[in-house]
């Protein structure tokens, strides 16, 4: 049995959708979903699937799994014919399409850019008829200029059977839909109620400031109260500001600090404010760095060894294993400048993009502790290896890969943690509803 499946009670199926390098994926499986099907396009990012528990099969391969293993249809999900041979299977279909045409990053081309498969999304619900939809994307999808967008998108995942013809726009269409669903005739079999929700990772106990959108969605037939089990935010900054005075519970846990480093940290914090708010402290980048959950003060992982000088750029694969860590080696280069400042230490990390090592703002970039690294610097890049853990993907998750591609896959991907958060709140609430039924 794999370490990932040790412990894991099986709530229901699943299919995932634009897969990336595994991250909400792994996030459904660990709540217990079983993939019936898993797709990727990308090379390498199939590569690490097929490293951890991902297998292989042919595009037109329409059996159902029932093995653990995540049955893998490599390539443009375009391709593959139908979904149909998975209609009524299928308790959980997740995915995050391509965020590049709606990304801050991006070239902001929205619905006319190729790599929008929002469509696609639409086909495998109108196919599998899912009992529930976990989808997420980037918080630009809010911007202005693509709001009427992201309510077309809504209403299509509402009311997905009412198919749309390839002569109409998406404008025309979504008036369709909009006079559909204030008629209310629709047979519930064959519409979703449908919840937008915008998050910050790092108030769910994710090391990393990362705004994103999730949506999910429920047969409505079904008749899942989904307001009983959205997830709260339980982690806060002004609890961590809290945490961090002097004598308080965060340097208890960093009691290896220097006080020097100690006093500097205090001394830059903002007013704290008079009352706690009952919230659990946002982890930050040196809690990441100790291990990835911090609950109960123990660490789930154990501490990454100390990246020295001669880790800079090893040249072969079996250099990059640092104390028994694999891609914890550091990379030369670093810059800091006005607008590309490092992340800090006692701070949430900035949001990991998909970038290869030098992306915009010092997403990248790690301020130090001391001023010893690459000729004094006191800077760095960040590791593939804290980057995952930013991510919450745990130590044994192997990525495949060049650098650059490994930082591209933990970029693009959805945080472990953060996923599993909802997927375990959807099977509960999907759980809930099949019971109720059941009276």
């Amino acid at each position: 049995m794999s370490d990932l499946e040790e412990g894991r009670l099986e709530v229901g199926t699943s299919v995932e959708l634009f897969a990336g390098g595994g991250g909400l994926a792994m996030a459904v499986h660990n709540a217990g979903f079983r993939p019936l099907l898993v797709n990727e396009f990308h090379k390498r990012a199939c590569e690490t699937l097929r490293a951890n528990l991902a297998v292989s099969r042919d595009k037109s391969d329409r059996t159902v799994s029932t093995g653990e293993e995540w049955p893998l249809v490599e390539g443009d999900v375009r391709d593959i014919p139908s979904f149909d041979f998975l209609e009524g299977r299928v308790d959980v279909l997740a995915g995050g399409p391509p965020c590049q045409p709606f990304s801050l990053g991006g070239a902001h081309k929205g619905t006319e850019d190729e790599r929008n498969m929002f469509p696609q999304m639409f086909r495998a619900i109108r196919e599998m008829r899912p009992k529930a939809v976990i989808c997420e994307n980037v918080r630009g999808l809010l911007r202005p200029s693509f709001e009427p967008y992201f309510n077309y998108i809504l209403n299509e995942m509402r009311l997905p059977f009412v198919q749309r013809d390839d002569r109409v726009s998406w404008e025309e269409h979504n008036r369709i839909l909009e006079k559909s669903l204030k008629e209310g005739s629709v047979d519930p079999s064959r519409r979703y109620e449908v919840y937008p929700i915008e998050v910050n990772a790092a108030n769910y106990g994710v090391p990393q400031i990362r705004h994103r959108v999730i949506i999910i969605a429920f047969r409505a037939d079904l008749t899942v109260k989904w307001e009983e089990f959205q997830p709260e935010e339980e982690y806060s900054e002004a609890a961590l500001i809290h945490s961090m005075q002097e004598g308080g519970t965060y340097w208890k846990r960093h009691d290896d600090v220097d006080d020097r480093v100690k006093e500097q940290v205090i001394d830059r914090l903002p007013p704290m404010l008079d009352v706690p708010d009952g919230k659990k402290p946002w982890r930050t980048l040196r809690d990441a760095l100790k291990g990835i959950d911090w609950e109960d003060g123990t660490p789930a992982e154990k501490p990454l060894p100390e990246v020295l000088e001669h880790h800079l750029k090893p040249k072969s694969p079996a250099d990059r294993v640092v104390g028994g860590v694999r891609d914890h080696v550091a990379w030369p280069g670093a810059r800091k400048y006005a607008g590309h400042t490092p992340n800090v230490l006692d701070r949430p990390a900035k949001t990991v993009k998909a970038g290869v090592h030098g992306v915009p703002g010092g997403e990248s970039v790690m301020e130090l502790d001391d001023d010893t690294f690459d000729e004094g610097k006191g800077y760095r890049y960040m590791t593939v290896r804290e980057t995952a853990r930013v991510m919450t993907f745990p130590d044994r998750w192997v990525l495949e890969g060049p650098r650059g591609e490994k930082m591209r896959q933990l970029g693009n991907a959805v945080p472990v943690k953060l996923g599993e958060i909802f997927a375990r709140a959807v099977a509960a609430a999907l759980e809930d509803a099949s019971k109720r039924k059941r009276k």
